[in-house]
């Protein structure tokens, strides 16, 4: 059912000799750009049209307007299923408690008397929030989402969730509810590109959707190829790829956790990557066993399971040591990074890349979709060795506020007119000279 790759002989490969050794989902977004680039053309030009138009393509419903009536995202919260409901406030709640803490303050450095530099940080105006449809419900998403840009400090807040056509066309019930309880009462049935495309072009009238400066979500690969192609117009936060897990462990670890948690990854997607990486070939057959035991019990094991734990995404790796393990997870720079090891902790403290780390048998991944108070909303693809997972900070910009006396100007006059005449650029001395009466200070 999964693949073994054995990496325990005499040297450990280093850089990318060792990333292309290992297991991951192809994932072509340069090859999906030309799908998505006559769908993103379209909604540009013919705006809420085009993007009903896809939706009876691509849903199978035709809508007469995108924006979800108000009375609708109330009715959701009402009709909720109250021990969902409870769910969900209570990650809501825990989202806000991590969020909150991250918000940084403005902080002004006197660089000299007279000259200082603040950075102050500034809310996106507005963001549109995607929350994917499909094989999966999402409300975890719409919190993972909207609580950072809440907290942020964001005025206005869009979410776009694909239409679906059991429920009359408006999205999953259950993610209007969890938008409900966020209080965001602008809601788009609209997904896929044609969504993306809406959120950075804009669509007209009454109902219609103001553009936004920056689109943030997880979805399939037409969404992550529409973030490429508007990326410029739009800031993105990622182009997510097919979600991953990887689990180092040793002999410590329980078989019957690690196989549950590599199976809770693969139930996403057919695409979804499931990686143990441990230094115990007893752990590995153990994990074996319990994974041929454990999906067999499960459900969604024909169309995403059995297909995502066999493809070439997936795979138990073998190595000498922890040591190994570590430099190997490091170098596949998982989504999500599980350590079940004895000294579980310590080797986490030495992760370099990973968009979450889950300390030891009583923090699984699921934990962190849902009510760990982290977010999960992560790096795919190994981008983690460069990126961040979604948080306040991508929400806020950083400007640098510049105020300068004319004698901290005078004192350092002479040095920006040098250097601005070592490259050649000698208007830039002159802005200085100008203040000066054409004669520099110190020059």
């Amino acid at each position: 059912m999964i693949s073994r790759i054995d990496l325990r002989g005499d040297t450990l490969p280093q850089g990318g000799a060792l990333r292309d050794l290992l297991p991951r989902a192809e994932f072509d977004v340069e090859a999906a750009l030309e799908t998505v680039r006559p769908i993103c053309e379209d909604v540009r030009h013919h705006g809420a049209a085009a993007v009903i138009d896809y939706g009876e393509k691509f849903d199978g419903v035709r809508l007469t307007s995108l924006r979800v009536p108000a009375e609708a995202i109330a009715r959701a919260l009402e009709e909720l299923d109250p021990a969902v409901r409870a769910a969900l406030e209570e990650s809501i709640r825990r989202a806000r408690l991590v969020h909150r803490e991250q918000r940084r303050t403005d902080h002004t450095t006197q660089v000299v008397p007279g000259g200082t530099v603040t950075e102050k940080w500034i809310p996106v105006e507005r963001v549109g929030l995607y929350v994917p449809g499909g094989r999966a419900v999402y409300p975890s998403s719409v919190v993972m989402n909207v609580v950072p840009a809440q907290e942020a400090g964001v005025e206005s807040v869009a979410v776009a969730s694909p239409p679906q056509k059991d429920f009359g066309g408006l999205p999953h019930p259950t993610i209007l509810a969890a938008c409900a309880l966020l209080g965001v009462d602008e809601v788009y049935a609209a997904g896929g590109a044609q969504a993306i495309a809406m959120f950075a072009y804009g669509t007209e009238g009454p109902e219609g959707c103001a553009p936004v400066n920056l689109v943030t979500g997880p979805g399939n690969i037409y969404v992550a190829a529409a973030k490429r192609l508007l990326k410029g117009r739009i800031g993105i936060d990622a182009e997510a790829g097919p979600t991953e897990i990887a689990v180092l462990a040793d002999s410590t670890a329980d078989p019957v956790h690690v196989a549950a948690d590599l199976i809770s990854q693969a139930e996403h997607d057919p695409m979804a990557a499931s990686v143990l990486v441990t230094d115990s070939e007893e752990l590995a057959e153990a994990t074996e066993a319990e994974l041929k035991t454990q999906v067999a019990a499960s459900k969604h094991v024909d169309d995403r399971i059995v297909p995502a734990l066999s493809g070439k995404q997936s795979a138990i790796v073998l190595v000498r040591d922890l040591e190994d393990g570590l430099k190997v997870v490091d170098a596949y720079g998982a989504e999500h990074l599980e350590i079940q090891t004895a000294d579980a902790a310590a080797l986490a403290a030495r992760v370099r890349n990973a968009g979450a780390i889950f300390v030891g048998p009583w923090a699984p991944v699921s934990l962190g979709d849902y009510c760990a108070g982290s977010n999960h909303v992560l790096p795919t693809g190994g981008c983690a060795c460069h990126s961040s997972g979604l948080s306040v900070q991508s929400f806020l910009r950083g400007v640098h506020i510049v105020d300068y006396t004319r004698d901290a100007l005078a004192d350092v006059a002479h040095h920006v007119v040098t250097l601005a005449e070592a490259e050649d650029l000698p208007a830039h001395g002159a802005a200085l000279k100008a203040r000066f009466g054409w004669k520099v200070p110190g020059k």
